[in-house]
């Protein structure tokens, strides 16, 4: 006990509300049980919230920070349907807002258990991810009194909410990660928040990008005008100059993918003459990754 009561204090001790500026601020991650970024848009009339958090204990951790900085969500919307985004949805007061497959995606997994057994078996069936079903078991213990309210609203391509002398436009884009993955945009504040659009699909026998999926998604994220970008397992968001350069590794990536058909040592061998040096730990992943995805279509 004393050592779950322990952990507990470092994993809130490190999760503190920071502030990118006087309408924005967010929650960061955790990545021991897989905590996603956690932020809140306040306009002068409403403020809106994205994502639900992974548990109680973290949606009430949000809740707690926010109303400490006289916070109060109006509204919540979710990037998407994985269980770390929307576990503590049951603890936000406020209306969700979802796209339609992510209601769709919810209302299957509230007939799903979540306890040991189920989770070991759903991962011996390919249907959990095994580090997934480790942080589950992590964050939340021997509590999984689990329930997953729907969302109250959804929507098919795109919304705006109005709060007040700022906006948010909700896009829904896609993309390898998770099909219904959505970004949340603040032209006001050329802040945009990513979800997990932009991290590959784990569920899969091996982590993959497809290039097809990720020429498509990369072209609709290039047409926001943004200055710091938020993806929600990094730590920090990104600037403007590091959010166009994974973008164009990616698509350098997906490029030499095709040219190579998928074969590994040749697109390193091009990427390292490209860039006259070794690959980085993330360029060698992000490779590995394609690689993984590629079928040919011929």
């Amino acid at each position: 006990m004393k050592a779950k009561t322990t952990q507990r204090k470092e994993r809130t001790a490190m999760q503190t509300l920071q502030h990118l500026s006087a309408r924005i601020s967010y929650l960061p991650p955790y990545a021991e049980t897989d905590r996603p970024v956690l932020a809140a848009v306040r306009g002068e009339d409403q403020t809106l919230l994205i994502d639900a958090g992974n548990s109680s204990a973290h949606a009430q951790l949000f809740l707690r920070e926010l109303n400490n900085h006289h916070i109060q969500g109006d509204w919540l919307v979710l990037t998407h349907w994985h269980w770390d985004h929307v576990f503590g949805m049951k603890d936000m007061p406020m209306p969700v807002i979802s796209h339609r497959l992510t209601y769709d995606k919810i209302k299957e997994m509230q007939q799903l258990s979540w306890e040991d057994a189920d989770l070991d078996q759903r991962v011996q069936e390919g249907t959990e991810i095994p580090f997934c079903a480790e942080a589950i078991k992590k964050e939340l213990g021997g509590n999984r009194d689990i329930f997953i309210p729907a969302p109250a609203l959804t929507f098919d391509t795109a919304m705006t909410i109005h709060l007040g002398g700022v906006s948010c436009q909700i896009e829904h884009v896609g993309g390898d990660h998770s099909k219904d993955s959505c970004v949340i945009y603040v032209p006001e504040e050329k802040v945009l928040f990513l979800g997990d659009c932009l991290y590959a699909n784990l569920y899969a026998d091996e982590w993959n990008y497809t290039a097809e999926q990720i020429f498509k998604l990369v072209q609709r994220l290039e047409a926001y005008e943004a200055d710091r970008v938020f993806l929600s397992h990094h730590d920090a968001p990104l600037t403007k100059e590091e959010f166009l350069s994974f973008l164009q590794l990616l698509k350098r990536t997906a490029s030499l993918t095709k040219k190579h058909k998928g074969r590994e040592a040749a697109i390193m061998k091009e990427m390292e003459e490209d860039v006259q040096r070794e690959l980085s730990e993330e360029e060698r992943e992000t490779i590995t990754f394609f690689v993984n995805g590629y079928t040919d279509s011929k």
